[in-house]
């Protein structure tokens, strides 16, 4: 079933050869924040939601997780398992107390169901953007790859339950190598899900 949430490097075929990896894409669920940069170069928040003990659970969880459901029975059997535990309790416990202290210094990244391609990314927002807007992206990839840059906004489609708009962006000035951790990261998802599908059939 095709996603709703589409990039814009999905929409061109014109490519070269080695262009065409960027916009292989995929539908994935990755811990992420955006925020609006506005004309004078400043970033604000779009969810001003504040950081909850789940929501701060959830963003230290997920790495860690998503470390064991691909290395499987290796990393749950390794003695460094336990001490990724411990730092992932630690942090938690630090984020907690700054939450409860300072609470506009926690801004948390949280999973976002995405669309995914080595030329953009598309989810889907509780507010519209105008295309031609840029927003600051921080992407966590499992396990640990963290990626910044800025996208441009190409469309903001209203979603049919009327719940948000489906945005669709280009990425504007994502490093090579970012890009290349991006299309590795689609190939080894999408590698990942064909054996998973293999093994269903068998």
């Amino acid at each position: 079933m095709a996603s709703p949430i589409m990039t814009a490097a999905s929409t061109s075929h014109s490519a070269e050869p080695d262009e065409r990896r960027e916009w292989i894409r995929i539908d994935d669920r990755v811990l992420m924040e955006y925020r609006l940069v506005t004309e004078s170069g400043n970033t604000v928040p779009v969810e001003a939601s504040p950081a909850t003990p789940e929501s701060i659970a959830v963003a230290v969880g997920k790495p860690t997780s998503d470390l064991l459901a691909r290395s499987g029975e290796v990393m749950a059997d390794s003695v460094v398992l336990p001490w990724i535990r411990k730092v992932d309790y630690l942090l938690e416990v630090i984020l907690n107390a700054l939450a409860v202290s300072q609470p506009s210094s926690v801004t948390m990244a949280r999973p976002m169901e995405v669309n995914l391609s080595g030329g953009g990314i598309g989810f889907v927002s509780p507010r519209e953007f105008s295309s031609g807007d840029q927003l600051a992206i921080k992407l966590i990839l499992p396990p640990f790859t963290l990626i910044q840059t800025l996208v441009k906004v190409i469309r903001a489609v209203p979603q049919a339950d009327g719940r948000g708009y489906a945005i669709a962006t280009e990425f504007v000035d994502l490093k090579v190598d970012d890009q290349e951790q991006v299309i590795r990261h689609i190939l080894q998802t999408q590698a990942e899900r064909l054996r998973a599908r293999r093994g269903q059939t068998n």
